[in-house]
């Protein structure tokens, strides 16, 4: 991985990984939710080529109290994501259709260590390659489902592709923002 320094620009290869992610954005100390931190989001634009039995390229991150871990998906490698779970519904986003799913991880790891958490997810239903994501949308129409997140830990651009994954990404352009 190589991070540009310019905003959240990097890239990034890999090659037969089992699980490989790669982020870059914005942390935060865990004590503010995401209406109290601000309107969040991204724009970006990037190219790539590989291949993955599973992959998520867009918006990533986590909450505390309650542990959560969310995925804004915009893009992937090969056939479209199904995170499992618990199909939410269907949010519309920056003009884009977008499956909601929740699905439990037990005994993962997290950023507190192996837990018990569930993972929220957007899955963009026509992957994209570039345009704007509007991340605090997402956080307001995933809470209408009742889909609530804690304070914010991170709200990051991803790559991730498992499953004997090989391939590259390159963020050309790429912000997170707080307005």
């Amino acid at each position: 991985m190589t991070v540009f320094g310019v905003d959240a620009t990097f890239k990034a290869n890999w090659s037969n990984a089992g699980d490989f992610l790669a982020r870059v954005g914005l942390g935060f100390d865990q004590t503010k939710t995401a209406s109290q931190i601000g309107s969040l989001s991204s724009d970006f634009a990037e190219t790539k080529m590989g291949s993955a039995s599973y992959s998520f390229v867009g918006i990533y991150g986590w909450s505390v109290s309650p542990l959560h871990e969310y995925y804004i998906v915009e893009d992937w490698f090969g056939s479209p994501p199904n995170p499992g779970g618990t199909n939410m519904g269907t949010i519309t986003v920056d003009g884009g259709k977008y499956d909601v799913y929740m699905h439990t991880q037990t005994n993962q790891p997290s950023i507190q260590g192996t837990a018990t958490f569930v993972q929220f997810f957007s899955v963009r239903q026509a992957a994209r390659t570039c345009g704007h994501i509007s991340i605090s949308e997402h956080f307001s129409q995933w809470a209408n489902l009742g889909m609530q997140l804690g304070n914010l830990e991170e709200a990051r651009l991803l790559v991730e592709a498992g499953g004997n994954a090989s391939g590259n990404i390159d963020f050309t352009a790429a912000t997170v923002v707080v307005n």
